[in-house]
This record gives structure tokens, sequence and C-alpha cells, in this order.
């Protein structure tokens, strides 16, 4: 039961610092949206703080074992029609993933506040795709797929644009078939320029 309220509280947290901040949201707000009193919430968490010091640990771990880190990365593709559906099924997911989005709406309000936040919006949005997809490239260049090349360059080649469509679907929704459409054009285009030949 005291997990259940714990991760209740943290659920919350994440609804309203996506809306609101972490400057803007108070305890009292919180405590008033789960029904709680905040003796209640003061059982579970000590400050505003150590909820959100809580919530950044829980959007680690969650974004880390359903996309990928790098404890957890994910499969070399062994074709490159392979490498599209991969790229597709992960843009479909980080797209799509209610508690994801919230995630990128806290990063992008906060970094400029929060020094974890900062560190975590820069892995989130640049330096970790690259990480993901380097070894993804190396071993594709093993494979025969693509061609040889410096891997984590192209890593950052091919990450750089799908991560600027994907925020751009956290600002207009409304544009984001056509983002997975683009998404998927932009990894056919990259698969003809550095696919090697005879490889689907």
């Amino acid at each position: 039961m005291a997990k259940d309220t714990k991760e209740r509280i943290l659920s919350a947290a994440l609804d309203l610092f996506s809306e609101n901040g972490y400057a803007g949201t108070n305890i009292r707000e919180l405590t008033a949206s789960l029904g709680l009193g905040k003796s209640t919430m003061y059982r579970h968490f000590e400050s505003k703080e150590e909820i959100w010091n809580a919530l950044l640990d829980e959007m680690i771990a969650y974004y880390g074992a359903r996309f990928g880190s790098a404890s957890h990365l994910p499969p070399v593709p062994d074709s490159l029609e392979g490498l599209v559906q991969m790229t597709m099924n992960m843009a479909e997911f980080t797209i799509r993933d209610e508690k994801i989005i919230k995630t990128r709406k806290v990063l992008s309000i906060e970094q400029f506040r929060d020094t974890r936040a900062r560190e975590l919006a820069t892995k989130h949005f640049l330096t970790g795709l690259t990480e993901l997809f380097t070894p993804v490239f190396s071993g594709m260049m093993d494979r025969g797929l693509i061609q040889r090349d410096d891997p984590a360059m192209l890593a950052f080649a091919y990450t750089s644009p799908i991560s600027a469509l994907i925020r751009l679907c956290d600002r207009e929704p409304e544009k984001t078939d056509a983002a997975l459409t683009k998404i998927e054009a932009f990894s056919r285009h990259f698969i003809r320029v550095y696919g090697v030949k005879n490889n689907d």
C-alpha cells in the first residue's frame, strides 16, 4: 500500500511538474490532487526536492528499460530494413508514450533551473541517442550492411534529425503522423546513402 501511495505521488508530481514546472508546483496542490494530507505526503517524502529527485530516478529507469541505455543496448539489425523497423518502433514509443512525453516536457522546462535536469536533457535529446546507435552502426558495418565510416559520427548524423522531429511532436502534437512519415523517409534515405548494395 505504501508503495502504491508513493507511486501515485510520483505520477501526480510528473503531471504537475510537466504542466507548471517545479517552481510552479507546491506540495499543497500535489496533496490536493491526490486527496492526501500533507502528513501522509511527508511520510513518503521529506520535501519537494526529494520528490523531484525520486521522479528523475524513476524517469531514468523507465526510459532505460523500454527504450534503451548503455546497459540495455538495442539489438544490431540483421538487415537494412531491420534498421528502419527498429527506428520506427523506437520513434513510435517515444512519441506516443504519455510518461515519456511528460518527462521530455519536465526536462525542457527544468533544464535551465536544475543541474541534474540539464544533464538528463542533454543525454535524452542528444548524447544518449548517439551512444545507443554507435554500437548499432558498428555492428552493421561488421555485418557488411552499411559502409565503413566513423560509427559515432554516423550515429550523430542519424539521430539528430530524428530527435528534432520528436521534439516537434511535443510542441505540435497535430504534426505527429507527418513527423513519423518523415522519420521513416529519412531512415530509408540514410540506408540508400550508406547501405551496402545487395542488402535489403
